[in-house]
């Protein structure tokens, strides 16, 4: 006796074998391939709003004795400019702070590499409770109120940025104004600027070993290198730039 499939058998047998193979190519489209970097996540911007993974925090921490200098730095967890309407906040994951990257310490003008080593004794000593404590003080917090044009030096030159508003780092906060320059790229408005503070204004006691000989001063120079968003756009969270 011939075994013969009825129709809705081989429908069911063949629907098995694709849906595989359609979930496979559709998982496919969603995960985009970029070589050995993390997946990409697209996240849609609007106009004014800061793309975090093009923009970055910069800082030079100054030495003092024996000291080193470092540069260090940390990513934008949120943001948003309004260049028109004077208000806006950028938001500092300061969990993300990393000491003497090669990128930071170029950013910064420092030359050469630190060994793995140092960098995590660096950071253990910069994140935990003695100095930052991030995990107390895990976001600082600038809240714009004002962005006004300024003369630039040279008529062919940047646009100058004057931005005031409450900065608040390790739980507290003090008025700031930060001159930047500010330039069109790729539908994009990027805002280049920096400030000095002191850590001793915010309740931060630098760091120092060996009876003092050994430390980092109060002073530090925070840059900010930001990308404002100038029209509807995405940005791509997870890979690396």
């Amino acid at each position: 006796m011939t075994n013969q499939s009825r129709p809705w058998e081989m429908l069911v047998v063949g629907g098995a074998l694709l849906l595989p193979l359609l979930v496979s190519h559709e998982l496919q489209a969603q995960e985009p391939v970029l070589g050995s970097s993390p997946q990409a996540f697209k996240t849609p911007l609007a106009p004014g709003d800061i793309d975090t993974s093009l923009s970055h925090i910069y800082v030079y921490v100054y030495k003092t004795g024996f000291g080193h200098e470092h540069g260090v730095e940390a990513k934008v967890k949120s943001g948003h400019l309004q260049l028109g309407a004077n208000q806006g906040e950028i938001v500092i994951d300061m969990t993300s702070f990393s000491a003497d990257t090669d990128q930071a310490r170029r950013y910064v003008g420092l030359d050469g590499s630190i060994d793995p080593g140092t960098r995590k004794e660096v950071n253990k000593n910069m994140l935990g409770p003695d100095v930052l404590d991030v995990q107390k003080y895990p976001l600082a917090i600038f809240k714009v109120s004002s962005i006004q044009p300024v003369k630039a030096d040279h008529p062919n030159g940047p646009q100058r940025l004057e931005l005031t508003g409450n900065f608040t780092l390790h739980g507290k906060t003090n008025e700031l104004t930060v001159f930047a320059d500010s330039t069109k790229v790729k539908g994009y408005t990027r805002i280049d600027g920096n400030i000095m503070i002191m850590q001793s204004d915010y309740g931060i006691t630098p760091f120092h070993n060996a009876l003092g000989a050994v430390g980092v001063a109060d002073r530090l120079t925070i840059n900010g290198d930001l990308w404002v968003a100038d029209e509807p756009t995405v940005q791509e969270t997870g890979v690396q730039r």
